[in-house]
């Protein structure tokens, strides 16, 4: 039972951080700032939250 409830909030938490970069990319699509939706952008943010979202906006103003 541990174990489901684990993988609920793991794919609940998954869920949620496309959502974020999709919102996030429509908002931003007008300034032409997109951040990549890949598994290395959702799995940032899985992790490390609303942090790792703004540290790829700050790469990615450094890049272009």
């Amino acid at each position: 039972m541990f174990i489901i409830k684990k993988i609920y909030e793991l794919v609940k938490r998954i869920i949620i951080s496309v959502f974020l970069l999709y919102s996030f990319n429509l908002v931003m699509s007008p300034l032409e700032i997109i951040i990549p939706i890949n598994a290395i952008t959702v799995l940032g943010i899985t992790i490390l939250g609303f942090p790792a979202l703004l540290s790829f906006l700050i790469i990615l103003l450094f890049i272009y």
